[in-house]
């Protein structure tokens, strides 16, 4: 009597993970992501700089990589994170961000113990979770760039033309980022930010 008792039992343990296969499905993301990191180091190239981390098209598999690396906070200056759509490289140079810009926001000393890394992890959220209805398609990705003076998130679009789509990304990301009403950040075509020191770069659109 022990062999089969002791092999049904068996049985029963086995199967018992497939009656909760939510623990056991990954949920899958609208987009396939690829998060770069930007080492300033003065005797590479610009290219030779840049590595590919890793890439995730999972809720889960962006939690395990965004709580495996370091907060921006904690980056040498010079450095940077580019969390880009998969098949998209951070430059402008890329097919799909020459004819495009991106929505600046620069940070005071200050932000960077109190805001860089809250505002960067809803930055990311706010694409993987593809935050901007429609105008999500015109999310190319973002950017963190770590500074002395003052550092900058920035959230890539496409093109620099597409007003309507440009001008729902901005507002959303301001409020998502609960920035102060009179606190607003501004819209630059990588053609203007590429051609001029980024000081006198004009923005395009505002919110």
């Amino acid at each position: 009597m022990r062999g089969p008792e002791s092999e049904e039992g068996s049985s029963e343990t086995s199967l018992a993970p497939v009656s909760n296969p939510e623990q056991y499905i990954k949920h899958p993301l609208q987009n396939r992501w690829a998060l770069w990191y930007f080492k300033n180091d003065k005797s590479k190239s610009w290219t030779e700089n840049l590595r590919l981390i890793s890439k995730f098209d999972t809720v889960e598999d962006f939690w395990a990589l965004y709580n495996h690396i370091q907060q921006p906070s904690k980056l040498a200056y010079g450095c940077d994170y580019c969390l880009f759509k998969d098949g998209i490289k951070p430059m402008w140079e890329d097919e799909r961000n020459k004819l495009g810009g991106r929505w600046l926001m620069t940070l005071s000393k200050q932000q960077r113990h109190n805001d860089l890394d809250r505002f960067w992890m809803e930055t990311l959220l706010c694409l993987i979770g593809e935050s901007f209805d429609e105008a999500s398609d015109d999310i190319c990705g973002a950017v963190v760039n770590v500074r002395p003076k003052g550092d900058k998130i920035s959230i890539w679009t496409v093109n620099c033309q597409n007003r309507e789509a440009i001008m729902t990304i901005g507002q959303h990301y301001k409020e998502r980022l609960n920035v102060p009403l009179k606190a607003g950040i501004g819209y630059q075509s990588h053609d203007d930010t590429s051609s001029k020191s980024g000081s006198t770069t004009k923005n395009m659109y505002t919110v």
